[in-house]
């Protein structure tokens, strides 16, 4: 194959800044979750950081994971959509000097989308996200040769949110099972759960190989409160599962068998990214060699190294010697 993994999802621009809880409050937003805000909002918000330090690389969600995937040494390319100005080549840059191949034209009009991310002494992240052009990802958008020549199309729930993005994420589905590639789904935020359980509850009883969750959108989707019972409740639906319980590991479930997969003990900083960067880890492992359980405990790893540190991306790469020395 020519890529371990394909992505699928929105091209944004994050930018990371520190924040105290009153600028939080002052700003007016809800502490830990994402919020859609348009541009105008946006601009009102980088104005109040005027000062603050401030780092900015590509990201979105399924992003995160594919140059995670990629600076793990894996094969890996990307859809998604910037526009036609500084910050949407500063992201086709930023990705392309990782190795991962994305060839979506840029949109002619239009601003590139961006998530300004204000990180809290308590290492919350609360994110506003203004999707600009890359809510305009459509199905043209997708490379099918590319899809067909992956393991995995890796597809983030958050595209749901908009009609053009969520055929392209059906259309991603429906090529990848064309093809025999699997199909990895990420459920991205337990808000989504609610506004679109039906449709995530056929995708998960339908063509998805594998699912990402945290234990709070598992309880939604399962009306359970125990980890392990909702992993099995979900395992029921979907041949594999990775199910993460912050800073006590996660679950992975394969072939009916529980694999439980240790906490990494570190000092939260920062949490962003920790999950992207743990699909990172299980999918570049399940790509390239690993059984479940050594995959897992990479993607612990990884996303412990994640939360440690300022950003979604890992300031200091795994090199190959790292991984062998950590499964070791």
């Amino acid at each position: 194959m020519q890529y371990d993994v394909y992505g699928v999802g929105n091209a944004l621009v994050d930018i990371q800044a520190r924040v105290s809880d009153a600028t939080l409050e002052k700003l007016g937003f809800a502490k830990g979750i994402m919020t859609l805000v348009d541009e105008e909002v946006q601009q009102k918000v980088l104005g109040e950081l005027d000062g603050a330090p401030i780092s900015q690389c590509a990201g979105g969600s399924a992003a995160n994971t594919i140059l995670g995937v990629a600076d793990f040494g894996g094969k890996a390319a990307y859809a998604g959509k910037v526009g036609s100005d500084m910050l949407g080549e500063f992201d086709l840059a930023d990705m392309r000097k990782l190795g991962v191949t994305i060839e979506v034209q840029p949109a002619p009009e239009g601003h590139t989308g961006t998530c300004v991310v204000l990180i809290t002494e308590d290492a919350q992240r609360t994110m506003l996200t203004n999707l600009g052009v890359s809510a305009t990802l459509s199905m043209d958008d997708l490379n099918e040769e590319h899809i067909k020549q992956s393991e995995y199309v890796y597809v983030e729930g958050y595209l749901f949110t908009g009609e053009t993005q969520k055929q392209a994420a059906y259309r991603a589905i429906e090529l990848a099972k064309k093809h025999d590639v699997k199909v990895a789904f990420t459920v991205s935020d337990p808000f989504l759960i609610n506004m679109f359980r039906d449709e995530f509850q056929q995708l998960i009883e339908g063509p998805i190989d594998l699912l990402f969750c945290n234990l709070e959108e598992a309880r939604s989707l399962t009306g359970s409160h125990d980890a392990v019972d909702c992993a099995h409740i979900i395992h029921k639906h979907v041949p594999n599962l990775a199910l993460t319980l912050g800073p006590d590991g996660s679950i992975l479930m394969h072939e009916g068998r529980v694999i439980p997969i240790e906490g990494v003990d570190t000092k939260a900083i920062d949490t962003t990214g920790a999950g992207d960067m743990y699909a990172a880890g299980i999918l570049y492992g399940i790509t390239n060699g690993l059984n479940w359980h050594q995959a897992g405990h990479l993607a612990s790893h990884a996303a412990a190294r994640i939360v440690s540190q300022l950003g979604a991306r890992l300031q200091k790469p795994f090199t190959e010697e790292d991984i062998k020395e950590l499964l070791s």
